[in-house]
């Protein structure tokens, strides 16, 4: 059974005999997982093996892990600084910003991969204007340069711990003041403006080989009318086919209030997979995945599979192994650094 076009979510720290149905049903192509899904680091092991063994090849697991205020594992998990803190870092020594960013990348990434998680949606590539309070502190700068600096040392960490980086919210959300969660943003901005400065992290990525990218739930009225997920002009005019990616497309949750612009759960998905998307989430919204599942039962992309094969993990370290790998006691002493010095006067939300 290959990978399906849609990801989604579970309710609690375990499977329920239902979820499993929708897990086996072949629409479904992976799962993300919450801070409800989570106990402690033996339960979410134990639950993502038991996701990886339902079907050949395997479902993809995912989950939000950036650190600062979206950092879904906490408790036995490193609580991770904020990505602006790198960029506050970078304004007074740049080669330590670009080491630390990539030693938090590697730590992420392998404390997630000990317990067999195959990625985080990260890095966080949209610009600090301070118009944004959605992202706020998870940008690491104002600077496009300084964005795609960090961000690719915080991709070769993740690379480095066996994991694959989803870039995201393709072209930029760092320009409107509404949270896309809860309202319908729009940039209003020109489009010279957008290509030039916030496409720039995107594009230094994508040359860096990363391997998926997450568009924003954003109209950028100048540009197109559609969202920007939902848009064939952004991700296959200008993400395929001017910057060149060939890697793997996710939508940004559909259930969240922007996306109601396209409809149903089934009309979104469509629209969403239409555009360019490989793989769409429904999260929260267990009806809303059932309508999804039924609307893309006959559904086949073979690129799209292909691509997605590349989200798997690549190798793992164990939790022991881990803590005898010297790189995790600098990553640990920078920890506790960040945490007597969070810094956190940063213009910020």
């Amino acid at each position: 059974m290959s990978h399906g076009p849609l990801m989604l979510d579970l309710a609690g720290h375990h499977m329920t005999q239902e979820e499993r149905e929708m897990l086996s049903h072949p629409a479904t192509g992976g799962v993300i997982l919450f801070a409800r899904n989570y106990e402690s680091p033996d339960q979410i092991n134990e639950l993502v093996s038991e996701i990886h063994a339902l079907r050949e090849p395997s479902l993809i697991v995912a989950v939000d892990q950036e650190g600062g205020r979206v950092q879904r594992f906490k408790e036995g998990f490193t609580r991770l600084p904020p990505a602006a803190w790198f960029g506050q870092l970078y304004n007074s020594n740049h080669l330590a910003a670009r080491h630390y960013t990539e030693l938090t990348g590697w730590l992420m990434a392998s404390e997630l991969r000990s317990v067999w998680v195959d990625f985080s949606f990260a890095p966080v590539l949209d610009l600090n204007r301070g118009v944004s309070e959605v992202i706020g502190d998870r940008a690491f700068h104002t600077q496009p340069a300084i964005v795609a600096d960090l961000a690719s040392a915080w991709m070769k960490g993740v690379h480095d711990a066996g994991m694959a980086a989803v870039a995201k919210h393709f072209p930029g959300h760092g320009g409107v003041t509404e949270d896309s969660h809860l309202a319908l943003p729009v940039d209003r901005r020109r489009p010279e403006d957008v290509m030039m400065e916030d496409l720039m992290p995107f594009q230094r990525l994508i040359d860096g080989g990363v391997e998926a990218v997450m568009p924003a739930h954003v109209i950028y009225e100048k540009v197109s009318p559609d969202l920007a997920g939902f848009s064939s002009f952004w991700l296959q005019e200008v993400l395929r086919k001017r910057m060149n990616f060939q890697g793997v497309i996710f939508s940004d949750d559909l259930t969240m209030a922007a996306a109601g612009e396209a409809g149903s759960y089934a009309e979104r998905a469509d629209a969403a997979l239409t555009a360019g998307c490989d793989m769409v989430l429904v999260c929260n919204n267990p009806e809303g995945a059932m309508e999804v599942l039924e609307a893309l039962s006959d559904y086949s992309d073979p690129a799209s599979q292909m691509r997605l094969l590349r989200m798997h993990g690549r190798k793992r370290q164990t939790k022991e192994e881990l803590r005898l790998d010297p790189r995790w006691k600098r990553a640990i002493d920078l920890i506790a650094e960040y945490e007597t010095s969070p810094s956190l006067d940063l213009g910020l939300e």
